[in-house]
């Protein structure tokens, strides 16, 4: 009768074991120096060596000529376990035994010696399917069993499992096997089988298997019975894969919003009898691909595929957007759970694929936001604005040379910015929040001399082009901006903690800029960096379409602050030396 490749192939050593070297190191440790424990639990995912480990311990413990802590495999004890004529290594399905009779009727056996073996050893599979009743009733034994007695428990879902058991238990995770070694494996074994793979079909196998040895080697049989030289194409067409070329074509459809070439795939895909399910599988891991390569600087170790592979993905994650492929693993998600609670599944992959194509038909959060960048994305820029060149100040008559002037010269035509403004005010037009201060002109006393004219405080340029003259005058026409917890929101797609730091806070637009009250200083720091000062305002462009310049909000002066203006003792002080000041 022929034997399937996962138990002819099955481990008989630790050393054979695949890529759980954490647990076959301390295993072979512990019987090198003597130190067996009387109840071990191995967790793990299907498919990662849980009962293969179990037997090559429960065999190791009664070799009769061990190995370097390895089971010889040739000795009375080991040929015994091996052809079943020993009977001291009980195997046990917990799914099927899961009473308290049955652990019952185990304590009772437990009490008598071994026949043969040295240890009477207990594995018991799928552990978690016992009733509370059995657990209770195995305690006892677990925690004080006789000297000649090991339980090794093994499970997938060690959560269900009652904290008195963990606790009496030496615990042990097995790691789902990484993909390239899963394919060494395979390329081994169809070696030794006399049959021939390819790298890149040993690779699919081994990420269909998604890190369970023993489901790769059942694909692997199945390959070996259609052909015996394994390829990329018996691969697809055993697993009843719609294949890279057809999955392309159906992704690029998918992001280039052409439904008509969309469900034409799927169409050929159905007809081909491509199960709809594990299509919108593949779609998914495709897309988590484009997430990844989005997200990553290098996702080579993650996605595990071919380097042809990998560099037409990354052709197509540039040009994609992140919210578009958020919204389609969403989508596809969706779809995918309500495939399995029934109804048609080639309905509900092609309803997903035309919500995907048209984001207009998707009513969700996901669509709104992707249908938003879109529109971003199509409205033309705004025209540059020219800066008028800013009037000359007048010129003042020159005092004569018996009188010396204390008039200061005329500012220069861009003031730089006071160094306790903040780092992101604007140069041209001036910041709203750095107010024109009135600058007094003492001018000491002679017989006769011309008034100098004052200078106008805002120029008619500036009052042609909108820019405001002062902080106040910005503050006066602002008013709330509404859609500020829409942005913040917005501003979580980028970042939660920037997002997070805006909490509590309030936004006022008035004019050509938008003015920020945080209560938080935190926020005003994050506004310094160019980087999320850039995401703010883009955040505020897709919400509002419109491109604003950023500025703080600061609440109007009080009384005694005004009376406290340095400015204003300076020219109350030159005005009681008796010194002249003009006003302007």
């Amino acid at each position: 009768m022929y034997q399937v490749l996962y138990r002819k192939w099955r481990p008989r050593q630790f050393s054979d074991v695949v890529g759980q070297p954490q647990v076959t190191s301390t295993l072979k440790n512990e019987l090198l120096s003597g130190r067996l424990a009387h109840a071990y639990l191995f967790t793990g995912s299907r498919g990662t060596g849980k009962t293969t480990c179990a037997k090559i311990l429960a065999k190791a413990v009664n070799c009769l000529n061990p190995q370097g802590g390895d089971p010889c495999g040739e000795c009375e004890i080991c040929r015994g376990l091996d052809n079943g004529s020993v009977l001291d290594v009980v195997e046990i399905d917990a799914a099927s035994n899961n009473g308290v009779e049955n652990i019952r009727a185990l304590r009772e056996e437990a009490n008598f010696t071994p026949a043969t073996a040295k240890y009477r050893v207990y594995i018991i599979d799928e552990v978690h399917m016992l009733s509370i009743g059995a657990f209770n009733a195995l305690l006892k034994t677990l925690e004080e069993p006789p000297e000649h007695v090991i339980f090794i428990l093994a499970t997938t879902e060690v959560h269900k499992l009652p904290a008195t058991i963990l606790s009496r238990c030496q615990r042990f995770d097995f790691h789902r096997i990484a993909p390239a070694d899963i394919a060494d494996r395979l390329t081994y074994i169809v070696g030794e089988e006399n049959a021939s793979i390819e790298p890149q079909a040993a690779l699919l196998l081994a990420r269909l298997a998604d890190g369970a040895l023993r489901d790769a080697l059942s694909l692997l049989d199945q390959c070996l019975g259609r052909s015996r030289d394994v390829t990329v194409d018996v691969v697809t067409q055993t697993a009843g894969l719609a294949g890279r070329e057809h999955l392309f074509r159906l992704a690029d459809a998918i992001t280039g919003k052409d439904a008509a070439t969309a469900l034409r795939v799927i169409d050929e895909l159905y007809t081909a009898s491509k199960d709809m399910a594990r299509l919108c599988e593949e779609l998914l891991s495709y897309f988590r691909g484009l997430m990844l390569l989005k997200t990553m600087k290098d996702a080579r170790d993650i996605l595990a595929v071919p380097e042809e592979e990998y560099q037409a993905m990354s052709a197509r994650a540039l040009p994609t957007s992140l919210p578009v492929i958020l919204h389609c693993l969403d989508t596809m998600q969706d779809a995918l759970e309500r495939m399995y609670r029934g109804g048609s599944r080639r309905i509900e992959m092609e309803m997903a694929v035309l919500r995907l194509c048209s984001p207009e038909l998707d009513s969700g959060m996901d669509a709104l936001v992707r249908r938003i960048a879109a529109l971003e994305r199509k409205s033309p820029a705004p025209a540059a604005q020219t800066v008028p060149p800013e009037p000359q100040a007048p010129r003042i008559q020159e005092p004569s040379a018996a009188a010396p002037s204390l008039v200061p010269t005329a500012p220069p035509a861009r003031q730089k910015v006071p160094d306790d403004a903040p780092p992101w005010a604007e140069e041209t037009p001036p910041a709203p929040y750095e107010p024109a201060v009135p600058t007094p002109h003492f001018v000491a006393e002679k017989p006769v001399m011309e008034k100098a004219p004052a200078p106008p405080a805002v120029s008619p340029a500036a009052k042609e082009s909108g820019a405001p003259s002062s902080l106040e005058e910005l503050q006066d026409s602002a008013r709330p901006l509404d859609v500020w917890p829409e942005i913040l929101q917005t501003m979580k797609d980028y970042s939660r903690v920037v997002a997070a730091s805006f909490a509590g806070s309030t936004a006022y637009v008035s004019g050509e800029y938008v003015l920020i009250d945080a209560p938080s200083p935190t926020a005003l720091e994050l506004l310094r960096r160019p980087a999320q000062r850039d995401k703010m305002r883009d955040a505020i462009k897709q919400i509002t379409g419109r491109t604003y310049k950023l500025g703080p909000y600061k609440k109007p002066q009080t009384e005694q602050t005004k009376e406290q203006d340095p400015l204003k003792a300076l020219a109350e002080s030159a005005a009681a030396a008796g010194i002249p000041v003009i006003q302007q």
